[in-house]
């Protein structure tokens, strides 16, 4: 019997559905990852021909780079995949996962651009940039910190 995971976006518009084993779950603290979501991606893989994704219209594809895209939901912006261009795997975001994912940690990539503001405490392999295991792009560097305007109290107010 072929286990299924189902996964979906915030908003519900986009219906994820995958069929198979799934890779266990990377943690990539790449600068890219950690602008589009404020921390780190958590992501699972998963073959193309064991992917059904009901809303296609709702998806937008940025293309990072020229090795690989991001998908997202265009209504309610959650981020869903990431895809190496001309794979046939997917990647696909594990907190979009319906709970009791049955999956494992693996390890931890782009540690070398983790964030200042936490620690990596969990035990699993630190990866500076990536491993064979996992494709990434061969020139993607290491971005300087943004220089950031110091936030209005008018910004900073709660409603």
């Amino acid at each position: 019997m072929k286990q299924s995971r189902d996964a979906s976006c915030l908003c519900g518009a986009v219906l994820i559905r995958a069929h198979g084993a799934l890779r266990r779950v990377v943690f990539c603290h790449c600068s890219q990852c950690r602008k589009q979501t404020g921390l780190y991606f958590a992501a699972t893989k998963v073959a193309d021909e064991q992917l059904e994704v009901d809303g296609q219209e709702s998806i937008s594809w940025y293309q990072a780079s020229d090795f690989a895209k991001r998908g997202f939901c265009r209504i309610c912006g959650s981020a869903l995949f990431w895809k190496v261009i001309g794979s046939n795997a997917t990647s696909i975001m594990a907190g979009q996962l319906e709970q009791r994912s049955g999956l494992e940690p693996a390890m931890h990539i782009f540690t070398a651009d983790k964030g200042d503001y936490y620690d990596i405490c969990d035990g699993l392999p630190q990866h500076e940039r990536s491993t064979g295991d996992v494709p990434v792009a061969r020139n993607n560097r290491v971005c300087a910190k943004p220089r950031l305007a110091r936030p209005s109290a008018e910004h900073l107010a709660l409603g």
